[in-house]
Parts: structure tokens; sequence; C-alpha cells
């Protein structure tokens, strides 16, 4: 079954609002085993709806259509529906009696314009919109789906759940398609595909592999499609397994997992502490760490020691390792991080310097140069990064970098 989702406003157009509905529905969709095929962005005029559901039509089984089903005159989806299904609008007596309902919940007096929310047109199925007064509707024409509704995502949502996707199950065979998402850092997109070629290229034909890059992380989502949800996760899992064996070392989680979370999920599980010290990423490692509910457990505090002297004042740095090594230098963060994990008695500590850019490098020491050191009773790893030229990019790669680090290194340290 194929999908196409339409979205409908001039705000999405403009930059005004972020068309969070479309990936929110696609994940949906896709997790029912149904394929979007298209997503499309349409402002709200008559002609560009016509041409959208024209064209959708002609591609899709199912095309689910958000927005431009308010109150005031600007919202025109409503009636440009009923002319294109050949219908009229009528008063719908139980819908009306949900705006009622709703604006006695909240004190509120039922005006004209309200009370037209209860006009749909007479061939469409009315959606019940529990957290509002648009209802959706649901239309059939040459064997195709169109079903209308809300953009306001908290009213939208339930409705997708609750009604459209039971009923799509219902009276649809829909294949089953499971995802799985597997997390790396520190390994390039294009080293990490030679690296798996083989295994790649002997994937199941039900089976295929997306790499999904981002700034420090690289995501691969191995989907499968198939009869049977629990046949085809236990052998996604297979193929992960054989991943593993390959990669293993740059896995850090899985779908949803952040390093941040899965770094603290460690930290306590062991009953460690930890501090930081940071110089080019400027308390970034720390608010990635605190992000997490609960990390008041593990992490103690930080010093953005950003001038030499903080660092000398603050961490323990001393004058002459910062004139014969340079703020940037595996010698520099290794004192850091001693003297931050001493400072706070912390179990582990984090140490960062670098030049994030766009100025500040040199030929031998370039932008993007970062240096970073893990400190714990045992002993200190540091290492050397060249991360690239971009300053936002280089923060959080350095940040990612540091905790992959970290993640590492606290199998060591116990």
């Amino acid at each position: 079954m194929k999908a196409h989702i339409i979205n409908i406003g001039d705000e999405l157009l403009i930059g005004q609002v972020v068309n969070t509905n479309a990936s929110w529905i696609a994940e949906q969709l896709n997790l029912a085993g149904i394929q979007v095929e298209k997503i499309s962005m349409i402002r709200d005029d008559k002609d560009a709806i016509v041409s959208s559901l024209d064209e959708a039509g002609k591609e899709a089984d199912i095309i689910l259509i958000t927005g431009g089903l308010g109150p005031t005159k600007d919202d025109i989806t409503k009636y440009t529906l009923a002319e294109y299904f050949n219908t009229k609008l009528v008063f719908h007596e139980e819908t009306y009696g949900n705006v009622v309902s709703l604006f006695k919940s909240r004190n509120q007096e039922v005006k004209d314009r309200n009370r037209r929310q209860a006009e749909i047109p007479e061939s469409c199925i009315p959606i019940k919109n529990l957290h509002g007064t648009a209802p959706g509707m649901w239309f059939e024409k040459n064997d195709r789906i169109f079903v209308s509704l809300p953009g306001v995502p908290y009213e939208m949502k339930p409705m997708i759940l609750d009604y459209i996707l039971p009923k799509l199950s219902e009276r649809h065979d829909i294949s089953v398609i499971v995802h799985k998402t597997v997390l790396t850092q520190g390994v390039g997109e294009s080293l990490i595909a030679e690296m798996i070629g083989d295994w790649e290229d002997n994937l199941p034909q039900n089976m295929k592999l997306a790499y999904l890059p981002q700034p420090g992380i690289v995501r691969l989502r191995i989907s499968a499609t198939g009869d049977e949800k629990e046949t085809l996760e236990k052998q996604v899992q297979e193929e992960i397994d054989k991943l593993k064996s390959i990669i293993g070392d740059i896995i850090f989680g899985y779908d949803r997992d952040t390093l941040e979370e899965v770094v603290g999920r460690i930290l306590k599980e062991q009953n460690l502490t930890l501090s930081t010290a940071e110089s080019c990423t400027g308390g970034y490692i720390a608010h990635l760490i605190t992000s997490v509910p609960g990390s008041s457990a593990y992490y103690k505090g930080s010093v953005v020691a950003y001038s030499n002297d903080i660092k000398i004042q603050e961490t323990g740095v001393s004058e002459e390792t910062l004139k014969n090594h340079g703020a940037v230098s595996e010698a520099t963060v290794i004192e850091m991080a001693r003297g931050i994990r001493e400072r706070f008695g912390t179990d582990l500590s984090v140490a960062v310097s670098g030049i994030a850019g766009p100025e500040g490098g040199t030929k031998q020491k370039p932008v993007g140069t970062t240096c970073i050191a893990i400190a714990c009773s045992s002993h200190i790893t540091a290492r050397k990064f060249l991360l690239g030229e971009h300053r936002e990019r280089n923060i959080r790669k350095a940040a990612l970098s540091a905790l992959q680090m970290l993640r590492k290194e606290l199998t060591k340290c116990n």
C-alpha cells in the first residue's frame, strides 16, 4: 500500500512553521507497513489543493492531507474538498455536539464561525476530533482513500493512531515493515561502507540498508519487509549480530539512543562520577550530559577553561606545558583532565581543547584540530582529531568524540 502526504499551509512554505507533521505521519505509516511515496507542501489555495489531489490520486492508494480546516476565512480545505468530490456541505449534529462539549469544558461560548465547523461534506465519513473543533474527513474515490485532518499536531495524531491506521489495517492486507537503526560514531560514511561492503552485499533480498550521516554520527537503518513481524525482527537481529562482529567498536546504540544517554546509563550502573573541563566546546559536553534526566546522580560539574589563564588557574595546566606544546595538544588536555578530576573528586573526567574555527588555525594545527583526554583512577587516555573547517560542526563532533571515547574507557576504568 502506497501513501502520499499533503501538508497545506502558507506558514510551512515561508519557513514560519517547521513541518513536523510530515515526518511524524511518515514514521507512523512506515511502522504500519505503508510505504510513503511522496510528501508535498502546498499553499492555502484551491488550485494548488486540486492539483495535488489529482497528482496524488494517480500515484498512491491513500492520500493523507493536513491543514486548512480551521474556522477562519483563510481555511479553505473543506470547501475545496466538497467541490472536488462533487458533494455539498451538511450540518452534522454529532460533530456540533463535540464542538459544544469542548467549548463548555473551556467555559467559552460557541460562536457562529465555530458552529460552521460542524458543516462537513455529505459524502465523507467524519472522524471525531477529541481535542479540537475540526473533524477529520474520510473520502473514497476511484479505489483511492483521501483523508483530511487538522494541522494541529495534538489534534491530528490521535486521529491517525486511534482511527485511521486501525481502519486501514482492517480493510487492506498490509505488509509488515521492520526498521532497526544502528548508531555509530568515530568513522565516516564512506569508510563504514568499505568496512561492511561484503556484509551489505549479502543481505537477504527482503532487506535493505540506508546510510544516514549527520555531524559526528552515522546511522545505519536496516529495513525488512515480510508477513510476520516476529520473524522479521529475528532476521534483522541476526544481521545486526553479524554487523557487530565487523564494526562493533564504533556502535554505541540503537534507534533513538543518544551517546549522552548511553554514557549516563553506564555511569549510573557502575556507580561512577564524572567531571569535565572544556575549552573549544564551551560547555557543550556539559550541556549534553545534563540534558539527560537524572544526570545529577553521576555528573558533578564542569569548568569552561577557554583562556590559558583559566586552564592554569582552574585545571592545573602548567605554564611550561602550554609554552612547549600549546593549548591544543595532548599534553595540555591530559593535565586538564587530571586536574579537574582531582579538583572535583570524581571517578572520571573528560577534557577537550581545540581550534573550532573559522580562524586560529596554522599549518601545523589547522582548523578542526582537537585534543581530548579521559582520566580515571588507573590511567589517562588522550587522542588528537582533525574534525573539519565548520565551527558548529566541529563543536558537535568534538563533544560526540569525547563521549564516545568516554564510553569506551568506561569498560577499562573499573
